[in-house]
Parts: C-alpha cells; structure tokens; sequence
C-alpha cells in the first residue's frame, strides 16, 4: 500500500547554496557543478544525479535517477556564495588548493572569477593554525551574526534567489562540549550578546542560516547545529539542519568494510588508522585541540556498527586507533592505511589491510551538492529540526536527543532512499520479498489441483 504523499513546493527559481569556507572542498564543488553544467564532465559521486532509486516491486521496471523521480534544484539553477578567512576569488582558490587539473579550471575561469568571498567569522582560538585576514569586526557575537544575516539577506536579493542553503565548508574547529550557553535559545543568544567564548564562529553561522530560515548542514566534526539550542531554533523556524562531519575516505571505508565483518559475526580485536593529508585541513588538523575533533567524529563508528555490548564474543575488546598527520607534499591527496585484525572459526586469527589513496575534496565535493539539494528538497516538504535520513553523508549523524546514530551505510542508504519514497507517496521497500513466493505457492498449488 502506498504512503500518503506529502504536499511539496516545487524547485522554482534560483537555489543559492552558501559555504562558509571556500577553500578546496567548497572551490571544487563549484567547478564540479559548473563543469557538469557545461558538459565538460560528470558529477560523478552524487547520488542525486547518478544514483538510481527502485520503485515498487523487482518486476516492475522502475529505477528513475533520483533527481528524475524527486523535484529538486537544477543544477542550471544554482547560484554560488559564501565566506572565507582568504580574500581569494573562487578561481584563485582553486589555483591555490590545486586539487583539479589547470586546463579545467581555466576552462572555467571566467565563472569562478566572478565568485568572491564575503568577510568571514573568524575566531583564532578556534582554529590557532590559521591565520585569517579577511575577518569580520564587532563588539560582540551577536553583532557578527546581524552581520551574516545581513550578508545572506543581500546575496539573495542581488542574485534574485528565491531559496538559500548553508553547508558548512570550512576547516575544523578546536574540541568543544556542550555548556549551559548551548542549552537553550534564550541563554544561547544572551552568550551571543555577552561574547560567551563557548561560543564558536560555525555556531554564529548556523544561528545567522536559522534565522533568515536558511536550511544548514554542518560539513565538519566541529560542535555546531547538534546543540540543544540550535535545534530549538531550526523547529522555531521551521528549518531543517543535519550534520555532522562529510563521510569521505577512511570512514567511508570503515562504513562499508565494517558491515560486512558484522554480518559475517566476524569477531574483531583491533582497527589502527593512520591518514597523511597536506591541505589546509591537514594543517589545522596538526593542533591537537582539532585533531582531538577530528577523532572524537570518526572513533564512534565502529561503535555504533558492531555493538560490542551486545556481542562481547566478538567485539568487546577492540583496540580502535587514529592517526592524522599532516604531510604538505601529499596536498589534498589523502593517502590513508587501515590494519584489521579480525578472527574467525574457533578464534583462528586473519588480518585486513586497506591502503586508500583517495582525494579528500573530489570525494566531498558531491556530497556538498546532494547535502544542499536534499535540505532544500526537505525545506520544501514541510521538515524541520534534525534530518537524520541525511546521516549517509556524515561521519557522525546528528539524531534526536537519546538516540543512537546509525552507522551502517547500507542501513542509511536504506533509509534515505526510503524517506524519498515516502516523501513522494511510493511504497517502502523492506527488501522481505516474501509475497513472489507466496504467489508461487499459489501457482503450484493451483497446477497441482489441474493435474489432480
């Protein structure tokens, strides 16, 4: 039986997406969507422009692409902004991350050009590795955020946007925990006004986002929209806001190759991580007030797959280690190791190793765009607070309060792809498939009584 199908504005007119950040991540987004635009190459790693959806049962022929079965923002239709600590224009920047190849990015030089920053947020004690020079000025946080929600109030109306979206793009902050400032909007906006240094600048950018009603995603593993008082806000406003942390290389492959292990009760007695990586992330990762960010994101995912309170057999005792090291002549080519130990029948011992030298920013960069489309989708069917159907895309998903984050990727595929359906009034799959057989049955029974 089919779901009721929700009523959902359509994707008319311009869809601005704003990134606080507009380094390599953010600069190779945008000439992704460009170059896609012109044809030149593919968005490939975006599950909303290659990725099929089933519809119905496995006998029907029905497998659209995803942005052909839900209405989202064309790509044609997006227009780019957002701020950066660095005055660089969006051509210079990609120059500077040297991610993509110089004959690409001169093919789209005149359009990223065109691109420049707005002053930033900034907050040294943040993120001690940089140093900013293109900064906002204020007497007091609350200033800052009038001043975001100013900036985002002219970018919509000088690029004659009819919606806007906020990811986070920028570089990890320092570890911090929730304090009494994070605990609800009214001592949050005080600590706005009284320079609370509990408070972060992404903070400030995804309070500025919710109040002009600015759907924000959160990019990194910093303590931002997953604070009580953030949330209170986005159902104020009725915005939705998922995050945290981009799911790209080495927990990419911990949440497909962890599943497995799990599914096979595969016991596990230990998983050392090392990375090397020289972008600007690499080298605010070097303090280790970031890393310990960093690593408090990507050390819960084996948790959350194997459950080792519920198996202690196999994984009770897991020996979970991570390295991030900062190696400037790797760029933004992060080269990443992983040595399992697991073991097997009657406890016999095996190892896994993986060596991924993957590319930080060519595999965020689609998840940006499908983070973007995905929240303006869900603005547009009437969601808000916390979207956990997104949790596909981050290291560490936001859920509501005493709820464990799903971590399988399979399991988040699952169930976005289903929140699509379910959106769009299609029947859920559960994958059961017991109803072919049962008409089977029927079928042979019915032969059966023929011959009779």
């Amino acid at each position: 039986m089919a779901t009721k199908k929700i009523n959902i504005k359509p994707a008319n007119g311009k869809l601005g997406i704003l990134t606080p950040g507009m380094g390599a991540v953010a600069t190779t987004f945008i000439s992704g969507v460009l170059a896609a635009r012109k044809e030149l190459a593919l968005p490939i790693g975006s599950l909303t422009q290659m990725g099929t959806i089933r519809l119905g049962k496995r006998t029907e022929p029905r497998n659209p692409i995803i942005k052909d079965f839900v209405p989202l923002a064309d790509l044609d239709d997006i227009v780019f902004g957002g701020w950066d600590v660095f005055s660089d224009n969006v051509y210079e920047a990609a120059i500077q991350a040297n991610v993509l190849d110089r004959t690409l990015v001169e093919a789209l030089r005149p359009e990223l050009e065109q691109i420049a920053p707005m002053k930033a947020v900034f907050d040294k004690a943040y993120v001690r590795n940089l140093d900013g020079t293109h900064i906002k000025t204020g007497d007091t946080k609350m200033e800052l955020a009038e001043q975001l929600m100013e900036d985002i109030r002219r970018f919509r109306e000088t690029n004659n946007c009819d919606r806007l979206v906020m990811v986070w793009c920028a570089s990890t902050e320092a570890f911090s925990e929730p304090t009494g400032a994070h605990q609800n909007l009214e001592d949050f906006e005080e600590g706005l006004r009284n320079n609370d240094p509990h408070i972060a600048p992404s903070m400030i950018y995804a309070y500025a986002a919710l109040k002009m009603g600015v759907p924000f995603a959160n990019g990194a593993p910093n303590l931002t929209c997953d604070i009580p008082a953030i949330v209170e806000l986005a159902h104020q406003m009725q915005v939705p806001i998922g995050g945290k942390d981009f799911k790209t290389g080495q927990t990419l492959m911990k949440t497909i190759v962890a599943p497995g292990l799990h599914a096979r009760a595969l016991g596990v007695r230990g998983w050392f991580s090392s990375n090397i990586l020289g972008n600007r992330d690499g080298a605010v990762l070097d303090a280790p007030e970031n890393f310990k960010t960093k690593e408090v994101s990507k050390g819960h995912v084996l948790d959350g797959i194997f459950n080792p309170e519920l198996q202690p057999d196999l994984y009770g005792d897991i020996y979970h280690k991570i390295r991030i090291n900062y190696y400037p002549p790797h760029g933004d080519n992060k080269e990443s190791w992983d040595n399992i130990d697991i073991f097997g029948w009657l406890g016999y011992p095996m190892q896994i190793k993986i060596n991924f030298l993957c590319r930080d920013s060519i595999l965020a960069a689609p998840i940006v765009l499908d983070l973007a489309l995905l929240l303006d989708f869900a603005q547009r069917a009437g969601l808000r607070g916390i979207q956990e159907w997104l949790a596909f895309y981050f290291k560490a998903p936001q859920t509501a309060p005493g709820l464990p984050p799903q971590h399988d990727i399979f399991k988040q595929l699952s169930k976005l792809e289903n929140t699509l359906r379910y959106l769009m009034g299609e029947d859920l799959i559960t994958h059961l498939g017991m109803d072919y057989y049962e008409e089977l049955e029927k079928e042979y029974a019915a032969l059966l009584q023929a011959d009779a």
